[in-house]
């Protein structure tokens, strides 16, 4: 009598499926790089204790390099309606390094300076006495309705002209001086002596809250 063969169906052995997703799993949360959003890179004053009132810094308004922004996004600078930021960052060079009425030191700084530079300081005794502490300070007053996009793009403006001055000092473009990470003695170097005796003073008001 003849034996009936009997079919074993082929199945895919599965057990161990789970354990190989799982190691999958493991390795792409290992070797992925997820980016973290840093947001805007500046350093926000202490808390002032409200039994101690803030210090009075008298500055000429000629020191004092004003930028308005209303609700509409339309610039008032330096009291002239506009409705771009064309211009602007070569205008901020120039109020910073005007060295209008300088002192001792910042003389000394003016001498120092890249002819470069120095062919940007017009000494006009109507703007900036100098760049030094108490001197050239760019302020920035926004209104409530004011867009973060054009905030931001009139503060990078602002410090793009300071970064500019900063690497034309020690030979390197406004970017590359930018790029500085301060991790090595010789990046710190560049660092210091490109922003030498002219600190970033930016002053960013209050808001208003209502009107354009």
């Amino acid at each position: 009598m003849a034996k009936k063969k009997i079919r074993t169906s082929q199945e895919v052995n599965a057990g161990s499926m789970a354990d190989i997703a799982f190691l999958l799993l493991i390795f792409f949360l290992v070797t992925t790089t997820i980016a973290s959003d840093k947001g805007i890179l500046n350093i926000l004053p202490p808390k002032q204790d409200p039994d101690q009132p803030p210090p009075e810094v008298e500055l000429n308004e000629r020191n004092i390099f004003n930028i308005l922004i209303n609700a509409n996004d339309q610039l008032l600078i330096e009291g002239e309606f506009r409705t771009t930021t064309e211009g602007l960052s070569n205008e901020i060079k120039s109020f910073i390094l005007n060295f209008g009425n300088p002192d001792e030191d910042n003389l000394a700084l003016y001498n120092g300076l890249p002819a470069s530079l120095r062919a940007l300081a017009l000494r006009s005794p109507e703007s900036s006495d100098y760049p030094g502490a108490g001197g050239a300070v760019v302020s920035i007053k926004t209104n409530r309705g004011t867009s973060y996009e054009i905030y931001l793009e009139v503060l990078d403006l602002v410090k793009k002209a300071y970064f500019e001055i900063y690497g034309e000092r020690v030979g390197l473009t406004a970017e590359e001086y930018r790029a500085l990470t301060g991790n090595t003695a010789a990046e710190v170097e560049l660092q210091n002596r490109g922003k030498e005796g002219i600190p970033m003073a930016i002053s960013i008001a209050e808001p208003d809250k209502t009107g354009s």
